[in-house]
């Protein structure tokens, strides 16, 4: 008897063809019928499955090619963007190229086991190789069950085959750092981008868990006095696009922040005044550093790193520039001395900054130098530290023309090997340190816990309250760890906390 199967938006109709062998109803061409009645779908399976028993229909199609199919295979899917967007990657770049011209019943566990073999041999790592497959298997699977094949040649049964070199898939360990160590890396990445925004986007990630692009995505009327909603996220499309969609597996949450934490938000609110942006019309929290495509782009040092270098305002360092005459002699011989060292020239900020954050721009020119003290390889520059002058402390990154000859340090690293997806796995260890219970770890970081256990555990008024006074904690003793350290800091935001009693 045939069936009907929701899929996304539509129903399909699922006929039996032969014992633990079906098949989808489809038009001429062999495309998916998508039925918008689960009813229409049975009476449609139904009736090809009783062809099937008077010997009317063919039990299977005829020998179809794996590129053929997969193109419709993939017109036929109704799922995220995202998830299109890497099973697009996964076809194009590494299964057409071996598999295309393959009839799909002729595919045999060999040809995939050496397709495998040679991916390993280009250097590719074992969780890529691992995550092709599972498209393929997919891919194979489905048209198992319309009667390609007489078998899932990409199937593998577990327990199978040698045990030793099976982890190495897992890859390195996760790089985490400590509640100091997302302070220090913050601090230094405000000093990168010559703004307090990073600063502040880098401690919410790091003390709330959200994922990235649930950070570029919030949006401003879901921070509230104690607590952050994820309603959304952005997602960066190979396009180019940053899509708006829900939240990673579905993760609606409210995320719990300290009294600190809620006027850190509310003062970065209130001295950026967010706009709509032009792409989704929205007000964000957070907006990207550098210039926006097409506008000017020029490299060198900004006028609030002569403002740190020099210890002044940006108003003073502004007067010096455009009003001879009305700013103290000292003053100004410092500001003009600052400009002299850091090789200012005037017009070098872009004419207008992008909507948002870039994830590979963000986590390689600004993360990654905060974090390990050094700019990545970009040919034909091998890696290189960043550049600074000592003074004011942490230091001033410098730019421009013979950077490190006008610097006179550079940083040591706080974290090597962290990521910006580090500070969630960072963050979760936090909260077992703080010894939170599972269910609330869980509900803070968006996972599910499936268990017996997950589901007879709530959290309670008393967790969040326990939650919310150990994140206090750690985060004034990482501040008085950073006072210990200076006393002071070029970045305007951190030194007023600093500066607090």
């Amino acid at each position: 008897m045939g069936y009907a199967e929701k899929r996304g938006t539509y129903w399909r109709g699922r006929y039996k063809i032969a014992p633990g062998k079906y098949g989808t109803v489809a038009d001429g061409d062999g495309n998916t019928i998508r039925f918008a009645k689960k009813r229409d779908a049975e009476n449609a399976a139904n009736e090809a499955e009783a062809e099937i028993r008077n010997g009317n229909r063919k039990a299977a199609k005829e020998d179809e090619l794996f590129g053929v199919y997969v193109n419709r295979w993939y017109s036929n899917q109704d799922l995220a963007a995202s998830t299109m967007q890497n099973y697009r990657r996964h076809i194009e770049e590494h299964l057409l190229p071996t598999f295309e011209n393959f009839i799909i019943r002729d595919i045999d566990k060999q040809q995939i086991a050496d397709w495998e073999r040679s991916k390993r041999e280009a250097g590719y790592s074992e969780s890529s190789i691992k995550t092709w497959r599972g498209t393929l298997h997919l891919i194979l699977e489905d048209a198992f069950e319309e009667g390609l094949a007489e078998f899932n040649p990409a199937t593998k049964r577990r327990g199978r085959g040698k045990r030793a070199g099976r982890s190495r898939s897992r890859g390195p360990e996760k790089a985490i750092t400590t509640a100091l160590g997302i302070l220090l890396i913050a601090e230094r990445a405000a000093l990168l981008s010559g703004r307090d925004d990073e600063f502040v986007a880098i401690v919410t990630k790091g003390f709330t868990a959200m994922r990235w692009g649930e950070l570029v995505g919030l949006e401003v009327p879901y921070v509230n006095t104690a607590s952050i909603r994820i309603e959304s996220q952005l997602y960066e499309l190979d396009t180019g696009v940053l899509h708006r969609c829900p939240p990673k597996d579905d993760s609606y949450r409210t995320l719990d922040i300290p009294e600190w934490h809620s006027r850190l938000l509310a003062a970065h609110l209130a001295a950026k005044a967010p706009q709509p942006c032009s792409c989704h019309e929205r007000r964000y929290v957070f907006s990207g550093h550098r210039g926006a495509n097409g506008s000017v782009r020029k490299v060198g040092a900004k006028l609030v790193d002569v403002a740190r270098r020099a210890g002044v305002s940006v108003g003073t360092v502004s007067a010096v520039l455009n009003r001879t005459g009305t700013v103290a002699t000292t003053t100004a011989a410092e500001v003009e001395a600052a400009i002299a060292e850091l090789g200012y020239v005037r017009g070098g900020a872009p004419a207008q900054l992008a909507a948002h954050w870039r994830r590979n721009g963000f986590a390689t020119w600004l993360f990654r130098p905060a974090a390990t003290g050094w700019y990545p390889s970009k040919a034909p520059s091998p890696a290189r530290p960043v550049p600074i002058l000592g003074e004011p402390w942490p230091g001033i990154p410098v730019r421009g023309r013979n950077a490190p000859g006008r610097a006179d340090a550079c940083w040591l690293p706080i974290a090597p090997r962290l990521t910006p997806h580090g500070l969630r796995h960072t963050h979760r260890t936090l909260l077992v340190e703080l010894g939170m219970p599972g269910v609330l770890i869980d509900e803070r970081m968006g996972h599910e816990d499936g268990s017996v256990q997950g589901r007879y555990t709530h959290v309670t008024a008393a967790m969040r309250q326990a939650l919310l006074d150990g994140l206090t904690e750690v985060w004034e003793a990482a501040l008085e760890a950073r006072r210990r350290m200076h006393p002071a800091s070029p970045v305007h935001v951190l030194n007023e906390l600093l500066r607090a009693t």
